[in-house]
């Protein structure tokens, strides 16, 4: 037989490939020789597979395990690192400091006016295992005590400084925390979340008002527009209201449904259909209903919800209100400073307000631009400045009549008013263009991506909005609008004043810019806190609804 490298010979040397021989020739080791008529197909140390007799070869074939070298790197196992008994272990700061195990869950159970008889197996299960119970009075009364044996502990007012205190008393217990209805639905879950992260809760919902309201009505959620008065103006009700519009507004109390119907009134919304809906869920549920313009129903029951079908009185001789920017001029209440309706259309779609964004309105005069841009979203937020306070409370009631009460209104002469604001994302000057400062002032205030939006009729202004535009670039336009008056017996154009618009996007700082930015020499005395920007903008509501909830417990 011919030598052929890596093939297992008789005489004991090692090999990988086939072996071949003549049929009668001796089989090497670990061969196996065939029977008369057979060959074998397969030859090992230990089996040997045989076909049909074709041929006059013997194939023998001999395995042998090839080294090879491990590509697998063996890594010792990170230490696991553990963690502070919570609320403080989402804190990077303590992460390696305590041998603590990692904490229990909290578990937070919304439950409905039907109390224990209305809570889901998984529900009752979690109160049931509890040892901490918290809750307000009158949802710790609704659990019966042979089934939940935990600790009680009522919620004290005020309630969210309460949070940290309560959960550091009782870490490492098992702890449940009642809600009234579904816990992140304006209630308890929002405080929670943000005091203990997400990551350290359980939440269990039970259906909100709205889900129950909008079942006895027959009308579909996602059609259906909430609002809530619980530590708000009704003023704010104004906002939603278009004709034909479903709205259920969440009552702060038994007279908040006389104060709806008589702002439907006043609006142009009195031929508007409501009906009061209370203790929703409870055994004791009831309804009741009536026209805007008609309502005579005394206080009920605290706990309601108002369910409100838009109707429009077309006799009423107020302006029709849309939900575009662009009002009609005569939506205001002026004094000649107002930026005219298709200017002002022109100028909020400049400024490009989106969901909980912040603008500075400088130079308020009626406060159309910042009443505007937070009805575009019931999240969006303003501050107008205005020096001349009899202006200030002409746009405050401005404010409160176009449904956004909630426009923070500041006297006083920019720049030196806007030191102790937040930082903006947005900014329209409307006025006092050539005061000393301004530009720079605000425009370092802006974040990148921020946005600048100023308005001017004067050549000394223009002259001001050409040099920064040949600096900071952007868009630099002018506004005429003319509009068609008799003339005699005929028709001509009247010219307003036009309006010379610059707006420009700031840009993302350069390295150097970057540099100078890290090491504090730029925007001193402008904070940017997204988490404040976005999921805490109205702190005093939100404490409203936690007071509410406790109200409700």
């Amino acid at each position: 037989m011919r030598e052929r490298p890596g093939v297992l010979h008789a005489d004991g040397t090692q090999g990988r490939a086939l072996g071949l021989r003549s049929a009668g020739m001796p089989a090497a080791r670990g061969g196996c020789a065939a029977p008369a008529g057979t060959v074998p197909r397969y030859t090992s140390p230990s089996t040997a597979i045989t076909a049909p007799a074709s041929a006059s070869v013997l194939v023998t074939l001999v395995l042998e395990p090839r080294p090879r070298p491990s590509r697998l790197r063996v890594r010792p196992p990170r230490p696991r690192v553990p963690l502070l008994p919570f609320p403080y272990s989402r804190s990077p700061r303590y992460r390696a400091v305590s041998s603590a195990p990692p904490p229990l869950p909290v578990t937070v159970v919304g439950l409905g006016a039907d109390g224990w008889a209305g809570l889901a197996a998984t529900a009752r299960s979690a109160l049931g295992s509890a040892e901490v119970l918290i809750g307000g009075p009158r949802q710790l009364a609704l659990l019966p005590a042979a089934e939940c044996a935990g600790e009680r502990v009522a919620w004290p007012s005020p309630l969210r400084p309460a949070v940290p205190r309560l959960m550091a008393e009782h870490a490492g217990r098992r702890i449940a925390v009642l809600a009234s209805g579904d816990p992140l639905f304006y209630g308890i879950g929002r405080a929670l979340a943000q005091e203990l992260g997400p990551d350290a809760l359980r939440i269990l919902p039970h259906p909100s008002s709205v889900s129950y309201a909008c079942a006895r009505l027959g009308w579909p959620v996602e059609e259906t527009e909430v609002v809530t008065v619980v530590g708000r103006p009704v003023a704010r009700v104004a906002a939603a209201l278009h004709d034909g519009r479903r709205v259920l507004v969440l009552s702060a109390g038994a007279g908040s449904p006389g104060e709806i119907a008589a702002l439907l009134r006043e609006r142009g919304f009195g031929p508007s259909r409501m009906r009061v809906l209370e203790r929703l869920g409870a055994p004791e549920e009831d309804a009741y209903e009536g026209r805007a313009d008609a309502w005579e129903h005394p206080p009920g029951d605290p706990l309601n919800v108002v369910a409100v079908e838009c109707r429009r009185d077309p006799a009423h001789a107020g302006p029709r209100i849309g939900a575009t920017p662009g009002l009609p001029d005569g939506a205001y209440e002026h004094d000649g400073q107002l930026t005219k309706r298709h200017v002002r259309a022109a100028t909020l779609c400049a400024l490009a307000p989106a969901p909980g964004e912040l603008l500075w309105d400088i130079g308020g005069g009626s406060g159309s631009i910042g009443i505007e841009w937070m009805r575009t979203h019931p999240s969006c937020r303003a501050v107008t400045v205005e020096r001349v306070p009899e202006r200030a409370e002409r746009i405050a009631r401005n404010a409160a009549s176009l449904g956004v009460p909630g426009l923070r209104v500041v006297v006083g002469a920019a720049p030196e008013a806007l030191s102790a604001l937040p930082a903006p994302d947005a900014v329209f000057i409307g006025g006092g263009l050539t005061a000393p400062g301004l530009l720079d002032t605000v425009w370092s205030a802006l974040a990148p991506g921020g946005r600048l939006v100023v308005n001017t009729v004067t050549l000394e202004s223009e002259a001001v909005l050409a040099e920064r535009y040949r600096r900071h670039g952007g868009e630099l336009v002018k506004l005429a609008v003319a509009h068609a008056v008799p003339v005699g017996g005929f028709t001509g154009w009247r010219q307003a004043m036009a309006v010379t618009q610059w707006s420009v996007t700031k840009p993302a700082p350069s390295p150097a810019d970057a540099g100078d930015h890290h090491h504090g020499r730029h925007d001193e005395h402008h904070h940017h806190d997204n988490h404040g920007k976005h999921g805490n903008h109205d702190d005093k509501a939100h404490e409203a609804d936690e007071a509410k909830e406790n109200e409700r417990s």
